[in-house]
């Protein structure tokens, strides 16, 4: 009831992003706090499943636990954060995807940022910021620390409406699915509950050891390792980034089905139009500024 309240009250709170069209419309703002210092595995995800078809209504912050937030790599990678909510909603319409900054949508939120930064654990924030899309996202792709956080985020978020969602914990503490762990996935679509275990054998992929090669010290690591990602020279890096894509794709209905939403990013990752991609979305932003 706490989060469910919240999230109610967070969501009337928030300064919306004006979209009127919801078709594929869809968020991959996980809760962080995994402690993992892994690169920005969600903002790359978002990039791909744009290129896929998806419109990406993306929120983030800064990191609270994490060396590099999604806020902080796409600043280092020169997308102006804090756009306007009719910007926004532009970005998501002309390039498929765009960011919305939570403080700039959470005024209320400002006052808990450095309090946050300061505790650097997880609180209901965490839980809060992935339940409060300003643009009304109806399908997400949300990553959790713990797997015991899915059948009450799924019940609030099908409360709030939601319709089409994957809340995923991997098992190695990811909260994403990983590629070194068997991952829980609550899912739910149509109203209806599904929980399931994936794991990186059942996309072709090579289970790894550990997500060591992924971790990361700064913003600007991230970056240069999200590249890496989006034309698969970092294998590892374009392999879980395949793996949470895909969950956007399908969440948003642009495939029918997990296997086939990670087959259509691997294909976008091997195409090179996610870096494309990230380009046409950092000179939109800088534009709506100049």
């Amino acid at each position: 009831e706490e989060v469910f309240g919240g999230a109610t009250v967070m969501r009337e709170l928030a300064t919306k992003v004006p979209i009127d069209d919801r078709e594929f419309l869809v968020d991959t703002c996980g809760t962080g706090g995994s402690g993992s210092n892994k690169f920005n595995v969600s903002t790359a995800s978002a990039i791909v499943a744009a290129c896929a078809g998806a419109r990406v209504a993306k929120h983030g912050n800064r990191g609270a636990s994490s060396k590099s937030g999604s806020a902080d790599v796409l600043e280092a990678a020169g997308v102006t954060l804090g756009l306007s909510a009719e910007a926004v909603a532009r970005c998501i319409d002309e390039i498929g995807v765009g960011f919305m900054f939570a403080p700039a949508h959470h005024s209320a939120m400002k006052h808990v940022i450095a309090a946050r930064k300061e505790i650097g654990v997880r609180t209901v924030f965490n839980v809060l910021g992935p339940l409060t899309n300003p643009a009304g996202a109806p399908n997400q792709v949300m990553g959790v620390y713990a797997a015991e956080w899915i059948p009450l985020l799924i019940d609030v978020l099908r409360r709030l409406g939601s319709e089409h969602v994957l809340i995923v914990a991997a098992d190695d503490g990811l909260d994403e699915i990983s590629i070194a762990a068997d991952t829980r996935v609550g899912e739910l679509k149509n109203g209806e509950l599904l929980e399931y275990v994936v794991s990186p054998e059942e996309f072709g992929m090579r289970r790894r050891e550990s997500v060591d090669s992924l971790r990361i010290e700064s913003p600007e690591e991230s970056l240069a390792m999200l590249r890496a990602s989006l034309d698969y020279s970092h294998e590892d890096a374009g392999d879980i980034v395949a793996l949470n894509a895909g969950a956007a794709i399908y969440a948003a209905g642009i495939e029918g089905s997990l296997v086939e939403g990670v087959a259509r990013a691997q294909t976008v990752l091997k195409s090179g139009e996610a870096l494309i991609k990230l380009e046409a979305l950092v000179s939109f932003t800088q534009a709506q500024v100049h």
